[in-house]
């Protein structure tokens, strides 16, 4: 079992910047992928941004060169360092990792406010 422990949410004005993290609460192998959901209200959840094990990230287009996926595998924590925020990008941000042969797993989530 794998807790995964989200930071880093909070407000901001558009235009602002902000930085998640998720840490694991113990060594993490075989790591298929990890990334960020979000689920805005009244919206279904969507993928925002990946990495593979390999280092391959993949983004959503609406957050493509304003969002940066990025691991620290020394200390098990990945991060989504949020650049240029808009209002539409307000909702809960759950990040997840999917490892060789287990269900994926998820953070409790964290709210992303923008807002002026």
């Amino acid at each position: 079992q794998v807790q995964l422990v989200e930071s880093g949410g909070g407000m901001v004005r558009p235009g602002g910047s902000l930085r998640l993290s998720c840490a694991a609460s113990r060594r993490i192998l075989s790591i298929v992928e990890m990334g960020w959901y979000r689920q805005a209200p009244g919206k279904e959840r969507e993928l925002v941004a990946a990495v593979t094990a390999g280092g391959s990230t993949n983004y959503t287009d609406s957050v493509k060169g304003r969002f940066t996926i990025s691991r620290d595998d020394r200390v098990d924590t990945w991060y989504l360092q949020m650049n240029s925020l808009k209002p539409e990008d307000t909702a809960v941000y759950y990040c997840y990792v999917h490892l060789v042969g287990k269900p994926q797993y998820w953070g409790q989530g964290t709210q992303v406010t923008v807002s002026s």
